[in-house]
């Protein structure tokens, strides 16, 4: 036990020594997340993006869904499960959820002879942004009107009805944070784990571990439990530096974002200790670390989101521990999602655990 608390305090100790490693571990992701925090935190959309769902069906209403979806102002895409477009309006990954009723059709043939059976529209929007809810609106009663007097020779027949949805107001810089809190716990451990290994043994230094009575098991553990320490500082670190700087907040539970934290950095420190393993020498860390973390930090959700990216890729984006990762701590922080929603997320990261851990004990080699 004193073999290891001096192991875990010795670690601890060269990680705060050494300048270089502060650097590129905290205040590089700080300055990522405070330039783009400042430069597209605060920004507003000009594009008001939703979905229609046509529920009618007719040659009447697909004339309608055309009018909407080539208006230059909106961005609907059409959908058939209304249930889903309003959950990810209640979640604000949607602005408007425009519904065309049935008998819409039959509605509108009758040109608005009787005026209590005008034809509606109606549009489900986020009561929290009410700038792009009114512009939205706006269109689309503008929208509504143009093909209304179309159909009835300037006689409304189309009206809008509009459903006030409560959503959750994100920004940029709340989708970024957790970005951001992912890529420092990858890059901390997949190529600071490698990067020293491989130095160390190098050295002699692992070769002179091995003829102590200090086991694996003790050396590996304190570097586990330094490593959760110093993760834990720098995400509460990052955490703090968001709240006061650009005001973001964890909604869900504190300890449900430590959970992940951890799985996160056991996941990547057993990639770290698969590529020093596999590394010939100390110089191929680098370049094979960079190889693996450079594209993971664009392709992970770290940056843009992953529905943003080309269909082709998505399947394989998805299934990368950072992209498992991101999204369960953008979940905790922004939606407040327990681990009953994140159950997927947690099972994947498990399994890239326990299979980079069995990898890693064979490639292993202290000398």
């Amino acid at each position: 036990m004193n073999a290891y608390i001096q192991l875990t305090l010795s670690q601890l100790r060269f990680f705060v020594r050494n300048r270089q490693v502060l650097i590129f571990t905290l205040f590089m992701p700080l300055f990522f997340m405070i330039m783009l925090g400042s430069f597209l935190g605060k920004g507003n959309e000009i594009i008001v993006d939703g979905v229609v769902i046509d529920q009618d069906q007719s040659a009447e209403s697909r004339i309608m869904v055309e009018a909407l979806q080539t208006n230059s102002i909106l961005k609907l895409k059409s959908s058939d499960d209304m249930d889903k477009s309003l959950e990810q309006l209640k979640h604000g990954d949607q602005k408007l959820v425009v519904i065309i009723q049935k008998n819409y059709g039959e509605a509108v043939a009758k040109k608005g002879a009787d005026s209590s059976k005008a034809s509606f529209l109606q549009v489900y929007y986020d009561q929290t942004n009410q700038q792009s809810a009114q512009i939205g609106l706006q269109t689309i009663s503008q929208v509504a009107d143009t093909v209304s007097k179309q159909i009835s020779n300037y006689i409304p027949v189309v009206k809008i009805e509009p459903v006030g949805v409560q959503a959750l107001q994100l920004r940029y810089i709340d989708f970024l944070v957790p970005g951001i809190l992912a890529m420092m716990i990858m890059t901390n451990n997949l190529n600071g784990v490698s990067g020293q290994i491989a130095s160390w043994r190098e050295r002699g230094v692992l070769r002179r571990m091995q003829s102590t009575p200090l086991t694996s098991s003790t050396f590996i553990a304190a570097q586990i439990t330094a490593r959760l320490i110093m993760n834990t500082a720098q995400a509460l670190i990052v955490l703090l530096v968001g709240a006061l700087i650009f005001g973001t907040q964890v909604n869900g539970s504190w300890w449900l974002l430590l959970l992940f934290i951890v799985m996160g950095t056991l996941t990547f420190m057993s990639i770290g200790f698969i590529i020093a393993g596999v590394a010939k020498t100390p110089e191929s860390v680098g370049p094979i670390s960079g190889l693996i973390s450079f594209p993971l930090m664009f392709l992970g959700g770290v940056f843009f989101a992953v529905s943003s990216m080309p269909e082709f890729l998505q399947p394989i984006v998805k299934s990368i521990p950072i992209t498992q990762l991101s999204t369960a701590l953008r979940q905790i922080m922004n939606v407040g999602a327990g681990i009953g929603d994140l159950w997927q997320e947690g099972l994947m990261l498990a399994i890239w655990l326990v299979v980079s851990f069995i990898v890693a004990t064979f490639t292993f080699k202290w000398e």
